[in-house]
Parts: structure tokens; sequence; C-alpha cells
């Protein structure tokens, strides 16, 4: 049974469907004892970090999800994947998880060419960096759909795809059973319940 979280933020019906739209039990979750017993866990978000990881800290999902490191595959997806970095500076400086180190820093501070418009919002290729099972059906002609406009900075052992934005985006991640997606599996088409499909089978 796939556990996703749910503390308040997150696109939890699309992603609920497209779990079940590959077989996968799934349960929306807020209590401790339902995903301690969950073989996987998923972290959704949308919105500001301040925001989530107050709430997540409130609901004590931070502490849950803390508690199962390493004793099950954990996935976050958009907010949900920078909330497992160590800071954000997106309106100030947030504390994250600290389950992968890095920041989350904002694209358009970054970006050469100041015309882009963000947030970066659409479909992009994916270019995979380093092996990781939960990328195992992707192809390199894959796209993936994205909506944001803060990302990931991380040392490379850590990122297993980016995309190509002006800058090179994070666009996905991985440390040990704790996975990252910038992008949205569940907006992502056939692609994207490849990922999830791959998720549920580590």
């Amino acid at each position: 049974m796939v556990a996703i979280i749910d503390y308040g933020v997150g696109n939890l019906f699309s992603l609920n469907a497209s779990l079940k739209k590959i077989g996968v039990e799934v349960t929306i979750t807020n209590d401790i004892e339902e995903i301690a017993k969950a073989s996987h866990i998923i972290l959704p978000g949308v919105g500001a970090f301040k925001d989530a990881a107050q709430l997540l800290k409130q609901h004590k999902m931070d502490q849950a999800i803390i508690d199962n490191v390493g004793k099950k595959p954990i996935l976050g997806i958009c907010l949900g994947m920078q909330l497992l970095f160590d800071t954000s500076f997106e309106h100030g400086e947030h504390t994250g998880l600290g389950l992968i180190p890095g920041e989350v820093v904002s694209i358009k501070d970054h970006l050469i060419n100041k015309e882009l418009k963000v947030p970066h919002m659409g479909w992009n290729k994916l270019i995979k960096t380093n092996p990781s099972p939960i990328l195992k059906y992707t192809t390199d002609e894959d796209y993936v759909y994205f909506v944001h406009s803060y990302y990931a900075r991380t040392p490379k052992q850590y990122i297993t795809a980016v995309v190509d934005y002006d800058i090179e985006i994070t666009a996905s991640v991985q440390n040990g059973l704790i996975f990252g997606t910038q992008f949205h599996p569940e907006k992502s088409g056939e692609c994207g319940l490849r990922i999830l499909k791959a998720f549920v089978e580590c």
C-alpha cells in the first residue's frame, strides 16, 4: 500500500487517480500509524515552502517521514521534493527536512536569459544524469510536466535527471531510498505513470 501524505497541501486527487490507474492500493492520510504500515510514502505539495513546512510540522508529518527513512521508499513531488532538502530561500530562509543535502533557490535569479518566463511551466525533455530505479522505464525521448519558480541545487551525485531551461534545472534526485521529482508524474501522461510504477516497484 502506498501512503500519500495529506498535510493540507498537494494535488491529491490526480496523484491518487494515477496510482489507481496502474493498479496500486492507495491511502491518503495524516495518520502516523497508517504511514508506518505503508510499503511506500509519497509527499506531494504545491504552494509556498514556508507554509508547507509549517503544516508538515503542525501535523507531525515531518517526524513521521524521518522515522521511515531507510525503511521504505519515499518520493517527494514538486514542492514535496523541495521539502526534502536542507534549506529553501523562497521568500526568506526556511529549514527543510534535511534528507538530501542542498538548497532550493529562485530560477529567476539564476537565468542568463532574463526574458524566459518564470514560473517554469510546461513540458520538458528529461536528461538522465545518474542511474535511478524510478527512471528505469523512461527513455531519452520522454517529456515531463513542470510548474515551479524555485529549483534544487545539490551535489551531482544526488541528481538523477535534469532539464534544460537556459540553466540546468534539477528534475529528479535520489539519496538511498529517498527520491524526488520536481516535475509532476501525475500530470506527465504515460511517462509519469511509468515513473510511478517504477517507484512502487522499489
